[in-house]
């Protein structure tokens, strides 16, 4: 019988080959869609045996799922709760700050959500009928008792989130783009900041919160 010592091992093991797989799988999935990438392919970017990669996740498709469900709980996480005493300022910074760090960040793991849902969300139906569709309903309610208290300018709560979302994450989706048309090779360090300053300063301005 392995001691606590072991097991520990053994679950950090498990950890950390699963983190490298799912970072694999994702480079894999972004340059070869989910039809293009096979295991072998996943298993060869994470410089792993096929075998090993199937043991953690029997097929493609659960891998698949769990890169999906790895992105949502790290924006989860990163986002954190919006809380009503943060007030309208605090949870717009809060919120813009947390998405453009994880675009920049993870750019591969909003370019694999943004392919999922443009292909029909076959993969996340269930998760935007119901978390989903929950989180944004509690926020935009949030956002309306905000502007009910005058605390804020009267905007349609909804549409400023998918705003927020769709701003701070054009950043990821179309990197390429970006990159091509400043004739950069790569994104810097100050451009996180400065996304955030100028997104962070339109949308307050917008909102009657500057």
């Amino acid at each position: 019988m392995k001691n606590k010592k072991e097991i520990k091992k053994t679950g950090n093991i498990r950890a950390l080959s699963q983190h490298k797989i799912l970072i694999a799988a994702s480079t894999e999935f972004v340059l070869q869609g989910y039809k293009g990438a096979t295991v072998q392919s996943i298993a060869d970017r994470a410089s792993l045996p096929k075998a090993n990669i199937l043991y953690y996740f029997k097929n493609k498709e659960n891998i698949y799922h769990a890169v999906l469900e790895h992105t949502l709980q790290m924006w989860d996480e990163g986002i954190g709760d919006i809380n009503p005493e943060d007030g309208p300022k605090a949870a717009i910074e809060k919120f813009i700050e947390a998405k453009v760090r994880m675009s920049f960040k993870h750019p591969e793991s909003s370019k694999i959500y943004a392919m999922e849902i443009i292909q029909g969300a076959q993969h996340l139906k269930d998760f935007a009928r119901t978390y989903q569709r929950k989180w944004v309903r509690e926020k935009a309610q949030l956002f309306q008792q905000w502007i009910d208290n005058g605390e804020m300018r009267d905007v349609n709560p909804t549409h400023l989130i998918f705003l927020i979302w769709s701003a701070t994450q054009h950043y990821a989706d179309f990197e390429t783009q970006i990159l091509t048309i400043m004739n950069r090779a790569d994104y810097e360090d100050e451009d996180v900041e400065d996304v955030i300053a100028f997104l962070t300063d339109m949308i307050l301005r917008g909102c009657g919160l500057h």
